[in-house]
């Protein structure tokens, strides 16, 4: 998939756990799973919204895009 989400590296910068990011963005534990292990097929401005307030960071931090190799 050429959209990486590196949402468990600014957890780990942040110091932060899953179960107390998803408790502070309002989402599951097993949708915030869901994201973080490449298996989302979409994300709400609003929870990208949530996320960055909650991280202190940018959706560009998170969100990455690879070029696909032919």
């Amino acid at each position: 998939m050429p959209i990486v989400v590196n949402l468990d590296v600014m957890m780990a910068k942040r110091k932060m756990g899953a179960g107390e990011l998803a408790e502070k963005i309002g989402i599951t534990p097993a949708n915030l799973s869901i994201l973080k292990n490449q298996k989302a097929k979409a994300i709400r401005f609003s929870t990208l919204e949530a996320i960055c307030e909650v991280l202190d960071c940018q959706p560009g931090e998170i969100l990455e895009y690879q070029k696909e190799e032919p």
